[in-house]
């Protein structure tokens, strides 16, 4: 049956393009280049590509990527301010032909001539001092962040607006990220540990993310098990069963000196549960 017109219009929204286009990490850089790295500098690099963490930033020659180089740390941490979604840890130069295409989708040039900007300071004589610039314009924002209260986040030196959080986004994802891999080391060593467990010994946890990281783990082991099911083999050292172990405990939520050689086999089932426990001797069962 047809739905009215009218409802199934109010139920459609056009696509956001800009939004969309914004989203995509590359885009997001290279809308921001001049803003991280000056209009000068901008002008003789240029952002291509995002191999793995890695930026590749294509320059006018060699010198200009030797020097630049040397400017990759504070360059990083002004991308990590202005884009943090684009997970870049590091920067590569290489030498390379700048496109001056306009992106897609990007409003068309104005017909009526280049629109005049005020205090346009006259370009630098050489790289040696376009970089030279470009550090004394870093150094000015932040000593102006600095007068107007805006503090430096020990972890990564990024200027920290007095009204925002108190530490920059890149640090709060690295944080959160150090917390997971905390919480998934304990939950491995001590897989009983419960929720509250877990906060009395890491402090605040949200929820969402203890269960985020237990859900994670268990798809893990799982994948293992039934790896282990499918080839009917224990390695030498045994360290299924360890897995095993650790996966009905963190599964059921029962302690280890309540755990029952029925309930083992309930949460793994009769088939793996024959093949970790059961039959000592497989790999040398299967080789015959």
């Amino acid at each position: 049956m047809l739905k009215p017109l009218g409802p199934a219009l109010r139920t459609w929204l056009p696509r956001d393009r800009a939004t969309e286009r914004a989203a995509d990490p590359l885009v997001a850089i290279s809308l921001a280049w001049a803003e991280i790295v000056g209009d000068e500098v901008a002008a003789q690099t240029q952002p291509t590509q995002i191999t793995g963490s890695a930026l590749v930033v294509t320059t006018r020659s060699s010198a200009w990527s030797q020097q630049l180089s040397f400017l990759a740390e504070t360059i990083l941490a002004e991308l990590h301010r202005r884009v943090p979604h684009a997970n870049v840890e590091r920067l590569r130069f290489r030498v390379g032909r700048l496109h001056a295409a306009r992106p897609r989708g990007s409003a068309p040039a104005r017909e009526s001539g280049p629109v005049p900007r005020a205090n346009v300071r006259p370009p630098s004589e050489s790289v040696e001092a376009s970089l030279a610039r470009f550090r004394q314009d870093v150094e000015a924002r932040r000593r102006a962040k600095r007068a107007a209260g805006w503090k430096e986040w020990p972890r990564c030196s990024a200027a920290i607006a007095p009204s925002s959080a108190t530490w920059c986004v890149a640090c709060g994802v690295a944080l959160d990220d150090e917390r997971s891999r905390t919480i998934a080391r304990l939950l491995f060593e001590a897989p009983w540990t419960s929720y509250e467990g877990v906060v009395s010994v890491l402090g605040d946890v949200p929820a969402h993310e203890y269960q985020a990281v237990s859900a994670r783990l268990l798809s893990r082991w799982w994948e293992m098990l039934t790896r282990t099911r499918a080839s009917r083999r224990l390695s030498s050292d045994r360290r299924e069963r360890m897995i095993a172990s650790a996966y009905v405990m963190l599964k059921s939520g029962i302690a280890p000196e309540r755990i029952a050689p029925a309930t083992v086999r309930n949460v793994l089932g009769d088939e793996l549960y024959a093949v970790l426990y059961e039959t000592e001797s497989i790999n040398e069962t299967n080789g015959k």
